[in-house]
């Protein structure tokens, strides 16, 4: 056992020393202040929006995006209806959308999508725009989100992410965990990021590109499961800073079932793992040569994983050790509870901390935010069978059904 505790505390202090800039980061937004915008300059942007089957939330998107307090005529919104089966580009053309509608049973997936809107757009509209959103269709935009997107456009940045909310939060304990994560990621990841002069991380949507990186990358050429991290990693690789907009607030729909949640995370570590593969060399090399958003990025999508199995396997081996030298289950069972019930009070800080301070961002009743509080350090946990699991078995994008429909006035 004296062995086993060792190697436990080897990977504990590993742990500790690849993420304690993360602990660094929690107290960043409290004693650092924005920077000041330079002046601000109106730019004409495009919409890009892939959807299938988005039938019952597209519409409402698309109204909040009408509802902006940009001017109207420097934004068009395109639609690619995405072998779809239903009325999903009805309703984005009925709202007010360039549709375009695609069939391709081969080139599945999102990157596709939109690298398939982005060669329309150039061959109908030229080249004309200076950015282009990326939005997801379950998504509803706050009033001043292009504005204060293109405060940052301004600034210089030729990526910009935003503030991800969740119109869904109270529904279960599901929900609520993602929820809280993404909160997280925006206020003690992204924005403390944005505040040390790093570079900011994508998050799959709500972020705006400039016309010149997509005409250096030649559209969308990003296709592995998670398209939006492989993005970011070029982007860190070509050094790239992608700035923050944090009053650019973005709500999304999150799901609600285990298995949805369990084939959607799945896809996400098994993506992590292509991206590693395809941009880790240049990615250490970075950060080797000086890069903290490459060395950032690394820690993003690859240590946690790979540390998370390694104690499996030791405290695996462990355990089967003690039993066949005479130990008892009870031995086997102690460290492994420790373990869990420290991962759980770390989980529970960080997600207490990011409850209070979002507090007023959060669309649900105190109890719930309390509740799911105290929940979310389970959610959490379930990424550790998940991340296994996405080693070993095959993984295919699939499409989340979304049926929150909400308005932006509903959550405003």
């Amino acid at each position: 056992m004296s062995v086993l505790n060792a190697l436990n505390r080897a990977l504990s202090v590993i742990f500790f020393l690849c993420y304690f800039y993360q602990l660094v980061y929690l107290i960043i937004p409290l004693i650092k202040r924005d920077r000041p915008h330079l002046p601000e300059v109106l730019h004409r942007y495009a919409v890009l929006i892939a959807a299938r089957n988005e039938e019952a939330v597209i519409g409402n998107l698309i109204e909040s995006i009408k509802a902006q307090d940009y001017p109207e005529e420097l934004v068009s919104v395109f639609v690619v209806a995405d072998n779809c089966d239903d009325g999903t580009a009805a309703a984005a053309s009925k709202a007010g959308a360039t549709v375009f509608e695609r069939f391709d049973k081969v080139h599945v997936g999102k990157g596709y999508a939109l690298d398939y809107l982005l060669r329309r757009i150039e061959l109908e509209r030229g080249d004309v725009f200076d950015g282009y959103f990326v939005f997801d269709a379950d998504n509803l935009l706050s009033p001043g989100y292009i504005t204060a997107m293109n405060r940052q456009f301004s600034d210089g940045h030729r990526v910009v992410t935003s503030y991800r909310n969740s119109k869904n939060f109270g529904d279960n304990w599901i929900s609520a965990g993602y929820a809280l994560w993404f909160l997280r990621d925006a206020e003690y990841l992204n924005h403390a990021r944005a505040l040390v002069g790093s570079s900011a991380v994508v998050s799959g949507t709500g972020f705006l590109v400039s016309r010149e990186i997509i005409a250096r990358n030649g559209g969308w050429p990003f296709h592995t499961l998670t398209e939006d991290t492989e993005f970011t990693a070029d982007c860190m690789a070509r050094g790239d800073r992608i700035g923050y907009a944090p009053d650019a607030e973005l709500f999304d729909e999150q799901p609600v079932k285990f298995s949805q949640s369990w084939r959607q995370r799945m896809r996400w570590s098994r993506g992590f793992l292509q991206v590693f593969r395809l941009y880790g060399g240049r990615l250490i090399s970075g950060a080797i040569r000086g890069s903290f958003s490459c060395f950032d990025m690394v820690m993003s999508i690859m240590p946690a994983i790979v540390l998370a199995c390694l104690g499996i396997l030791v405290n695996g081996m462990g355990s089967l050790m003690t039993l066949l030298s005479g130990g008892t289950f009870l031995e086997v069972l102690l460290p492994a509870a420790r373990s869990l019930m420290g991962t759980y009070l770390f989980m529970l800080v960080l997600g207490a901390l990011t409850t209070a301070k979002e507090w007023r961002h959060i669309r649900t009743s105190a109890l719930k935010k309390l509740l799911y509080t105290l929940t979310f350090p389970v959610f959490m946990l379930t990424y550790i069978p998940i991340s296994i699991a996405a080693i070993f078995r095959k993984v295919e994008w699939k499409p989340i059904e979304h049926k929150v429909s909400l308005s932006i006035r509903d959550l405003t």
